[in-house]
Protein backbone atom coordinates (compact mmCIF):
# COMPACT_ATOMS: atom_id res chain seq x y z
CA UNK A 1 0.00 0.00 0.00
CA UNK A 2 1.22 3.44 -0.79
CA UNK A 3 1.07 6.42 1.84
CA UNK A 4 -1.76 8.54 0.63
CA UNK A 5 -2.79 12.52 1.85
CA UNK A 6 -6.53 13.53 1.54
CA UNK A 7 -6.12 14.54 -2.04
CA UNK A 8 -4.66 11.19 -2.72
CA UNK A 9 -7.78 9.99 -1.26
CA UNK A 10 -10.53 12.46 -2.47
CA UNK A 11 -8.97 12.10 -5.83
CA UNK A 12 -9.32 8.02 -6.40
CA UNK A 13 -12.90 8.57 -4.71
CA UNK A 14 -13.37 10.25 -8.12
CA UNK A 15 -11.85 8.20 -10.68
CA UNK A 16 -12.87 5.27 -9.09
CA UNK A 17 -16.13 3.51 -8.01
CA UNK A 18 -14.54 1.21 -5.23
CA UNK A 19 -11.29 2.96 -2.85
CA UNK A 20 -10.47 1.86 0.26
CA UNK A 21 -8.02 4.00 2.55
CA UNK A 22 -6.57 2.39 5.45
CA UNK A 23 -5.76 4.95 8.69
CA UNK A 24 -3.67 3.78 11.50
CA UNK A 25 -1.12 5.01 13.57
CA UNK A 26 2.50 3.46 14.30
CA UNK A 27 2.74 2.11 17.19
CA UNK A 28 -0.34 0.05 17.16
CA UNK A 29 0.40 -3.53 16.77
CA UNK A 30 -3.30 -4.63 16.04
CA UNK A 31 -2.53 -1.96 13.37
CA UNK A 32 0.35 -3.52 12.23
CA UNK A 33 -1.68 -7.21 12.05
CA UNK A 34 -4.20 -5.34 9.87
CA UNK A 35 -2.03 -3.69 7.37
CA UNK A 36 -0.28 -7.55 6.67
CA UNK A 37 -3.95 -8.84 6.18
CA UNK A 38 -4.44 -6.06 3.65
CA UNK A 39 -1.08 -6.56 1.89
CA UNK A 40 -3.02 -9.83 0.88
CA UNK A 41 -5.79 -8.40 -0.13
CA UNK A 42 -4.42 -5.73 -2.08
CA UNK A 43 -2.13 -8.54 -3.31
CA UNK A 44 -5.81 -10.77 -4.32
CA UNK A 45 -7.91 -7.66 -5.93
CA UNK A 46 -4.89 -6.10 -7.77
CA UNK A 47 -7.10 -3.15 -9.27
CA UNK A 48 -8.63 -2.46 -6.60
CA UNK A 49 -6.81 1.20 -5.20
CA UNK A 50 -5.94 0.88 -1.70
CA UNK A 51 -3.73 3.69 0.42
CA UNK A 52 -2.76 4.14 3.69
CA UNK A 53 -1.98 6.98 6.23
CA UNK A 54 -0.86 7.54 9.69
CA UNK A 55 -4.09 9.11 11.13
CA UNK A 56 -1.80 11.57 13.33
CA UNK A 57 -1.15 13.84 10.46
CA UNK A 58 -4.81 13.55 9.33
CA UNK A 59 -6.49 15.77 12.16
CA UNK A 60 -9.07 17.30 9.34
CA UNK A 61 -10.01 13.94 8.00
CA UNK A 62 -10.36 12.25 11.32
CA UNK A 63 -12.87 14.81 12.37
CA UNK A 64 -14.85 14.39 9.39
CA UNK A 65 -15.56 11.14 9.32
CA UNK A 66 -15.88 10.98 13.05
CA UNK A 67 -13.15 7.76 13.18
CA UNK A 68 -13.30 6.53 16.72
CA UNK A 69 -10.43 4.26 16.90
CA UNK A 70 -7.40 2.35 14.65
CA UNK A 71 -7.30 0.47 12.87
CA UNK A 72 -10.24 1.74 10.46
CA UNK A 73 -10.46 1.53 7.06
CA UNK A 74 -12.38 3.87 4.97
CA UNK A 75 -14.59 1.90 2.17
CA UNK A 76 -16.20 3.90 -0.52
CA UNK A 77 -18.25 2.67 -2.67
CA UNK A 78 -20.05 4.66 -5.33
CA UNK A 79 -19.30 7.80 -2.48
CA UNK A 80 -20.74 5.82 0.58
CA UNK A 81 -17.87 5.92 2.78
CA UNK A 82 -18.11 2.99 5.44
CA UNK A 83 -15.86 2.79 8.35
CA UNK A 84 -14.64 -0.86 8.97
CA UNK A 85 -12.90 -1.24 12.58
CA UNK A 86 -12.94 -4.63 13.03
CA UNK A 87 -10.87 -6.66 10.30
CA UNK A 88 -11.04 -10.05 11.36
CA UNK A 89 -9.50 -12.16 8.72
CA UNK A 90 -8.36 -11.86 5.26
CA UNK A 91 -11.43 -13.88 3.63
CA UNK A 92 -13.78 -11.17 5.42
CA UNK A 93 -11.45 -8.25 4.02
CA UNK A 94 -11.75 -9.91 0.89
CA UNK A 95 -15.29 -10.42 0.15
CA UNK A 96 -15.82 -6.84 1.92
CA UNK A 97 -13.85 -5.44 -1.26
CA UNK A 98 -14.18 -7.31 -3.93
CA UNK A 99 -16.56 -6.18 -6.18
Amino acid sequence: MKEWTIENWEQQREQHSLVAFYLYTPMCGTCAVASKMLDVVEELLPDLPVGKANINYLETLAKEYQIESVPCLLISDDGNVEKLYAFQSVPFLYEKLKK
